[in-house]
């Protein structure tokens, strides 16, 4: 097993990880970014085809009170458009009603989408650091206080360093990894009971060559409370010349086969929009409650949100040498990618303050 040394550890290769990076970057303090999958991205997923819309089967909307999140899109030239949604909307409360399309209240409150897709701030992330600094297909198992420093062991590599940073969703970080010495009761119980965001959602998207829910009398806005789909939305790119639907469905269909969903989903579109919804190009999803690098089974139920942006998660652990950051720790926007963002300017101004 070899073993490498840097100043500071980041344990994921998501939003939080990576901008962490970025600002230790240009703060000239040398780290170690390891990422479980073999690619980076975290809950940031888009999946790209030749010709076609992008589509998103993660981290997707931004708003303007996201201040963080949209300043480092500034700064890293990368831009956005508004989320398209129309006047109307097709809803279909139940069983016994059919599908009816009702008016949109005025949308004071506009919210925005990447151009080229979300996964375009992950590349450009990327694109920022040395490769030598991201090391994939690294599974921590491991994390020990050493008398000058902390050795974080892998499924191949042993690291010493001076600190680590977790970026885990912190129920996956409570039951993947081994501490020694043990976390004090109240954060290890606080980990486990801590909501981790999208766990289990499923998103789905169909790519087509014409916006035929841009026609009068019919929307590319779905909510839905029955079948499959629950809530879709149009998700053509920002020249408006490559189309999509996308959104997301019904948890409990994680039972089913990708084939089923797909074959469900149309089936549902198919009710509002006729045949043409079956001439589709592509059908992309993620079940997100099969990412075993992002998520796992709780122990109990948890509501929502439940402990996201709770105050143990600023403290630090293991003698001031381990951090526990990510989008569930943020009190700013807990879950989401300003979350995430936030979470990684607070810990870099803490290890900035060490290493100055």
């Amino acid at each position: 097993m070899k073993t490498i040394k840097t100043d500071v550890l980041i344990i994921g290769g998501g939003l939080t990880g990576l901008t962490l990076a970025y600002y230790l970057k240009k703060a000239n303090i040398t780290f170690k970014i390891l990422e479980a999958n073999n690619i980076v991205g975290g809950r940031i997923k888009t999946q790209y085809n030749t010709n076609q819309a992008p589509i998103e089967l993660g981290a997707t909307w931004l708003i303007n009170q996201q201040v963080n999140a949209l300043a480092l899109l500034k700064e890293l030239n990368i831009t956005i458009f508004q989320q398209h949604y129309g006047n109307t909307a097709i809803y279909h409360p139940n069983q016994d009603q059919a599908a009816q399309l009702v008016q949109l209240p005025p949308n004071n409150a506009a919210s925005y989408r990447v151009a080229n897709g979300t996964y375009s701030i992950i590349k450009a992330l990327e694109q920022k650091l040395d490769t030598n600094t991201i090391a994939c297909n690294q599974i921590v198992q491991s994390i020990k206080l050493l008398p000058n420093g902390l050795e974080a062991k892998t499924n191949d590599t042993t690291y010493h360093c001076k600190h680590i940073v977790s970026t885990l969703p912190p129920l996956l970080f409570s039951k993947n990894i081994t501490i020694k010495p043990a976390l004090p009761i109240a954060i290890q119980d606080l980990l486990k009971n801590t909501h981790t965001w999208m766990h289990n959602s499923i998103r789905i998207g169909f790519t087509y060559k014409a916006p035929f829910w841009k026609a009068e009398r019919t929307s590319g806005t779905i909510y839905s409370s029955v079948s499959i789909i629950q809530e879709f939305y149009d998700h053509s790119n920002t020249d408006k010349n490559l189309h999509a639907l996308s959104g997301f469905i019904n948890p409990s269909f994680s039972k089913h086969t990708k084939e089923e969903r797909k074959i469900l989903a149309l089936k549902q579109l198919q009710s509002y929009y006729g045949d043409q919804a079956l001439d589709f190009e592509s059908y992309e999803e993620c079940d997100w409650s099969n990412q075993k690098h992002t998520t796992i089974e709780s122990d109990s139920f948890l509501m929502p949100q439940a402990n996201n942006g709770h105050p143990l998660f600023k403290d630090t652990y293991l003698d001031n040498k381990l951090f526990i950051a990510g989008a569930e720790t943020s009190t700013v926007f807990p879950g989401k990618m300003e979350g995430a963002i936030t979470s990684s300017q607070f810990v870099f101004n803490q290890l900035k303050a060490i290493y100055k």
